[in-house]
């Protein structure tokens, strides 16, 4: 599981929007704690992926964790703003749950001062 993880996060760094869907279920879903992503499917995911405010968007896994079918993954994303240049750098957690399949069917995302709710989401005690 963790493998999969991982070659969708080197995708995505490469851009690679088609590869990091093919490690999708079809019926994805994306969510983002605070409400500010909640999209389901394969179409809609890979819409969402596309550069608006975020270029040269790096995104490297740093720590994983699996608690049965969810991988939990500490990462580190690195950009520039599409419009200002400026450099951005941010970490999140973030629960991948993994069919049998070996493909993706729900990411839930987190701050990075929601780990407790991300260990808990994943199924592992703080």
């Amino acid at each position: 599981m963790i493998a999969a993880v991982r070659r969708a996060y080197e995708a995505l760094s490469k851009g690679d929007f088609d590869a990091v869907i093919e490690l999708a279920d079809p019926d994805i879903e994306l969510v983002t704690t605070g409400g500010l992503t909640n999209v389901r499917g394969v179409d809609k995911v890979r819409a969402w992926m596309e550069p608006e405010t975020i270029e040269d968007l790096k995104m490297v896994p740093e720590h994983f964790e699996v608690a049965g079918d969810n991988v939990l993954v500490r990462t580190r994303s690195r950009g520039r703003g599409a419009e200002s240049g400026i450099a951005v750098e941010m970490e999140f957690w973030a629960v991948w749950t993994i069919n049998d399949a070996g493909l993706a069917t729900r990411i839930v995302a987190f701050r990075n001062d929601e780990e407790a709710k991300a260990r808990k989401a994943t199924g592992l005690s703080d």
